[in-house]
């Protein structure tokens, strides 16, 4: 695991303590499959009762990590910004290696001949991260909204599943965001926008619910008394607010799992999942004996 250190550091003991302690929810979490947000690691932080749930605390636990990391004392890895990435195509040394990539990351559509066609939709793109397995084991495409959709993005994504609609299939999008007057209110504007576009589909709002706060006493935020649809939200729910970023990874992996199971013939998937592995295997064989392969192929062509 990458640890270096750039820039020698002091720390006092309660530092080198609080240091310790993000060593060891990271690594849990690694082990389990998942990186974490500087916030998601915050909120670990707040539930164990290990910090107060201030703004200057968080601002506090992330200056400390930023030089905890710099030192050489945590993992880079550990901690990741999913907001900002590098993009670009990809590159290969050989056609060999393309084949065996290809074997391995062959999919068919598996979705395609089942009666649902889902979708995973979550408000805040640091999040996308904790979402993507789950989504990427099913085979469910996943979107962050990055708080309210655009009428562009809701426009396309309303043709799209006009178009599962017109293949046999009624579209679900599954869909999670914080507990507080915009998120709460961002289910009910995805489902009125994709109806004006003539879309019907099913929006499943999964998290965060109020039974899920009172099931796990998330850290509790002030509802923004700036938002406009506070007064509605205070009257319905009180002053407190929760962040998505607040559930454990293992918890919104779960959620969304069992509702895509809800939504899934698993006979359909298991007849789709046999024929998809069969293909792969044929490109597997043809990655082993690629040398036999490219050497019939030149004969052709020469010929």
């Amino acid at each position: 695991m990458p640890r270096e250190a750039y820039i020698a550091k002091k720390f006092s003991p309660r530092s080198l303590n609080l240091i310790a302690t993000a060593e060891r929810i990271c690594r849990q979490y690694a082990e389990q499959g998942f990186d974490l947000t500087l916030r998601q690691l915050y909120y670990q932080f707040v539930a164990r009762d290990l910090l107060p749930n201030k703004q200057s605390e968080y601002k506090r636990l992330g200056s400390i990590v930023n030089d905890a990391r710099l030192a050489g004392l945590l993992d880079w890895n550990y901690i990741v910004d999913r907001t900002r990435n590098l993009r670009g195509l990809s590159h290969w040394d050989s056609p060999h290696e393309v084949i065996r990539s290809a074997a391995a990351g062959y999919r068919t559509e598996r979705w395609a001949n089942q009666p649902h066609r889902v979708e995973v939709w979550i408000e805040k793109d640091a999040l996308v991260g904790v979402i993507a397995g789950v989504c990427q084991r099913y085979d469910v495409d996943y979107f962050s909204c990055r708080g309210y959709t655009s009428q562009s993005e809701l426009w396309g994504a309303a043709q799209r599943m006009i178009r599962y609609q017109r293949a046999g299939q009624k579209p679900v999008i599954i869909h999670l965001g914080d507990h507080d007057p915009s998120g709460v209110d961002m289910t009910r504007d995805i489902r009125e926008r994709l109806d004006l576009f003539e879309a019907d589909v099913d929006v499943r709002r999964i998290a965060l619910n109020m039974d899920q706060v009172e099931e796990h006493q998330p850290p509790p935020n002030p509802a923004k008394l700036t938002d406009s649809r506070a007064t509605g939200y205070i009257r319905e729910h009180g002053r407190s607010s929760w962040e998505l970023d607040a559930l454990e990874p293992t918890l919104l992996d779960q959620l969304i799992e069992e509702e895509i199971w809800s939504w899934r013939d698993i006979d359909l998937w298991d007849t789709a999942t046999t024929a998809m592995d069969r293909e792969r295997t044929l490109l597997r064989n043809v990655a082993s004996r690629w040398t036999e392969v490219a050497a019939l192929v030149a004969e052709g062509g020469d010929a």
